[in-house]
């Protein structure tokens, strides 16, 4: 799985700055975050399901879908279901009152990938 996020994190031209992977031994899945200058790639998996659920988040000129298609292969996903979120637009703080972000170029991204067989997410 770290493999495969550093993958993820070259394929998409993003900047890593922490890779922690945990293996669930109780279930055989995992759970994992890239850290990125960007954002983040987070993944859990649930291998008796056939089930891995991930985020993939980023700004800039990083780009998210070539980390969902590498994930995608990696996998071997017979379905992937990519949700893409536009992060950012909220008013300004003058306008609202209240905190708000500046609007700018806004990070996008976060997927599910459903892999073909319930193998180990760890063998990836």
């Amino acid at each position: 799985m770290e493999r495969t996020l550093r993958k993820c994190v070259d394929a998409a031209g993003a900047t890593l700055l922490h890779l922690h992977v945990h293996a669930l031994e109780r279930t055989g899945g995992v759970t994992g975050v890239a850290v990125l200058a960007e954002s983040h790639i987070s993944i859990h998996s649930w291998p008796e399901q056939g089930y891995a659920a991930l985020d993939v988040f980023m700004s800039g000129e990083a780009d998210p879908q070539r980390a969902v298609s590498v994930l995608t292969e990696a996998f071997g996903a017979a379905r992937a279901i990519v949700k893409t979120h536009t992060r950012g637009d909220a008013p300004s703080k003058a306008a609202t009152g209240k905190a708000g972000v500046k609007a700018g170029k806004a990070p996008k991204g976060a997927s599910a990938v459903k892999p073909r067989a319930a193998r180990k997410a760890k063998a990836a």
